[in-house]
This record gives C-alpha cells, structure tokens and sequence, in this order.
C-alpha cells in the first residue's frame, strides 16, 4: 500500500512538473499597446504560472498576421480578427485554426478621417482619398462597410500605405481618412498633434456592419491534443481581463514594462477606449466574455458572402467553437 502511495506521488509530482514546463508561444496580432495589457497583466499575476504555463508573448503585424503563423503551428495560439480567419479557412480548407475566444464584442474596425478634410460620414468619402494599409482588418471588411452604406468604391481614391505611415499621412492632409482600429488609430493622431474636435471616427459597427472583431485562435492540432493546457489559457486570460477592468492602471503597468517607450497614460486611455467600444457590450456584461451568439455570428457570416465569394459552403462551426470555455464564459465584472 505504501509503494502504491509513494508511485501515486511521484506520478502527481512528475504530471505536475511536466504541466509546469509548458512552454506556450503566444502571437498577438499588433505592437505592445493598451488593449494588450490585460494579457500581460495575467502574465505578471502569475495566472498563466499557477495552471503551469510559461507564456511568451510576440507582437504581430496586422490583424491577419496571426492566423498564418498558427495554422501552420508557428504558433500554437494567437490573436487575429475572426472575419479574415473565415475567409482564411475557405481559402484553405482544412487548415488547422479556429477562434475559441472572442474578445472584441464589437469591431474596432474604422474609418478615421478629419473633418477640416471634409470627411464626417460615410456619405463623404466619395470623391476622397482613403489610406489603407493592404494587410490591415479594417481595410479587409471595407467593402462590406461600403456596401452597407450605398457607396461606390470606384468613386473612392484607395491609397495603399504602410502602417507607419498610415496616420502620419492623415496628419499631413495627404489623405482625407484612413482605415484602421479606432482606439488606435485616433489616439496616434492626437499624439501627431491633430485637435481631437478635427477627427472623425466612423466605427463600422454603427454603420451597417454586423460582423465580430478579434479573438483567441488556436491551431486545431495542437489543442486536440493539449485541451487541459488550451482550457487554462483561457481561464488565465479571462483573469488577467477582469482584473485589467478592475484595475487598467495596474495592467498598463505590465504592458509599459515591455514597452518602456510606451507614454503609459495614452496607453491606458487606449486600453478605456478598448474596452469600452469593443470589448464590455451589453451582450458581454450578460453573458461574459468570449462566446459569441450564433444568430449574430450566421448574419455576419452571411454580410462576408455579399462582398466575398466563397469557395466552399460557409459552416460557422469551422470558424469558432466554445468548447474550451467555461460556460457562462468569462464574467468581468
């Protein structure tokens, strides 16, 4: 009976030390900004290290940039917009990566002009100049934007540029308006030293658009195979959020220590702007966070079809599953 104790213990012990050198690379799909930190904070927190993960996280470069470099296991885990994964799986069909997260409720996806450029609406974009970096999301869903608001795009002058440049040009008047993430794009103009009474920030969301933002994609392989390790992840994350909520200035902390050239007050404006326009909807303060209603996630899927041409048949189950969360989700408050 003794023996039988002592192999029951170093089994746990070893299980135990072999959960604890989990090694999990994580891709973010931006630069080291506000509405990161929570992710950091659960690092800082020690909630990744109390269910035996060592979590390293690497910036990304675009809200596509993440789901190539997961589905081809690059990276086990990472973060992109939900919309270019659907187009991204019925382009490569059987690709292994799905979204198991939402965290943006509500799109960022934007277009940010300057009204002393004449851009208020949508209604005046014809005839303008529109920035757009070729792999930004918000670009991606413009023609579903457009559509929804009866606007010919011919009539629209598409400048392709590089996110560096992006807002600087804006400044410039070079171009009338660009499209990018709300939170960041209007706070990288206020910091050109744009008046903030000069932008206009046309969120998509408020103007037709019915899709989701961005979310936890993880490569199918690697969690059939890790669910224990896939379903702590995630119930770290949800921690280092709701405390992030709780306590931005405290997670913004977190986020300024990888990026000490960070200005720590904008950030944390960044992460408020985040958080309120994007991440606590009505539906998330129901329902928590990180599932997503699939009434809302057919009709978007349905809104990509009047622009993009599937290949195959769209199956929402393909694009996201909830089987790695707790049910209830993720309560921030």
């Amino acid at each position: 009976m003794f023996k039988n104790l002592v192999l029951l213990i170093i089994s746990f012990l070893f299980s135990i030390t072999s959960y604890a050198d989990t090694k999990i690379p994580f891709t973010l799909d931006w630069k080291f900004e506000g509405p990161s930190a929570p992710f950091f904070n659960a690092i800082d927190k020690g909630y990744f290290k109390d269910v035996g993960l060592d979590v390293e996280i690497s910036p990304g470069k675009g809200s596509l940039d993440a789901i190539p470099k997961v589905a081809t296991g690059s990276f086990p885990l990472g973060f992109a917009d939900i919309n270019s994964l659907i187009k991204f799986l019925d382009q490569n069909p059987g690709a292994p990566v799905t979204a198991i997260m939402m965290i943006y409720d509500k799109p960022p996806f934007a277009v940010i002009g300057r009204k002393s450029l004449g851009i208020k609406s949508p209604a005046d974009l014809p005839g303008s100049v529109l920035g757009a970096p070729p792999p930004d999301g918000a670009w991606a869903q413009f023609p579903s934007f457009a559509k929804a608001n009866g606007l010919d795009m011919n009539k629209i002058k598409v400048e392709p540029v590089g996110f560096p440049t992006r807002e600087p040009m804006l400044a410039e008047g070079k171009v009338s308006s660009v499209t990018g993430y709300s939170f960041s794009s209007f706070l990288n103009l206020v910091r050109l030293g744009v008046p903030e009474d000069d932008i206009s920030t046309i969120l998509m969301a408020d103007h037709g658009l019915k899709l989701y933002g961005n979310a936890i994609i993880v490569n199918t392989d690697f969690a059939s195979s890790n669910t224990k390790v896939v379903k702590s992840f995630l119930g770290a994350v949800g921690k280092g959020w709701k405390d992030a909520v709780s306590n931005p200035s405290s997670a913004i902390e977190a986020l300024v220590k990888r990026n000490p050239a960070a200005d720590k007050d904008l950030e944390e404006r960044r992460f408020n702007l985040a958080l309120s326009g994007n991440v606590m909807t009505d539906y998330v303060i129901k329902n928590g966070m990180g599932n997503i209603d699939k009434a809302r996630f057919e009709a978007a899927i349905a809104q990509l079809s009047e622009t993009y041409k599937y290949k195959t048949k769209p199956d929402s189950k393909l694009y996201f599953t909830d089987a790695y969360l707790p049910k209830g989700g993720f309560k921030l408050k």
